[in-house]
């Protein structure tokens, strides 16, 4: 399977449980391994995933919105990259940087549909 990768994609996001984490959005980094439907070469744009307009989307709804858990925003990332822009299957990893003192990063990584041989 051929993939698109994005990485250190920065994000700010209002995530969090805790009191002081509401009070501002945190900067993210997001990175996707994007798998492309089909097989053979690429020749123009219809033939793969607007990796643009991947992360165009991702900036636009993640504005808007608010998160309790990383893991509900990962979720939720894999689930608009598979049903809205045709991606078999996707690995999410989202990450919250310096959040803990003596930890650079913490955060999930997810993989969901299916990837063929």
């Amino acid at each position: 399977m051929d993939h698109i990768v994005v990485t250190d994609f920065r994000l700010p996001v209002q995530v969090g449980l805790y009191p002081w984490e509401q009070l501002a959005p945190q900067t993210l980094q997001i990175d996707l391994v994007i798998g492309l439907p089909g097989h053979g070469p690429r020749a123009a744009l219809r033939d793969t995933i607007d990796y643009g307009a991947v992360v165009e989307r991702l900036r636009t709804w993640t504005s808007t919105e608010r998160f309790d858990l990383l893991e509900v925003l990962a979720e939720r990332i894999a689930a608009i990259v598979r049903d809205e822009f045709g991606a078999p299957w996707v690995r999410v990893s989202v990450q919250k940087l310096a959040l803990i003192r003596g930890v650079r990063q913490v955060g999930v990584v997810l993989e969901r549909g299916t990837m063929p041989d």
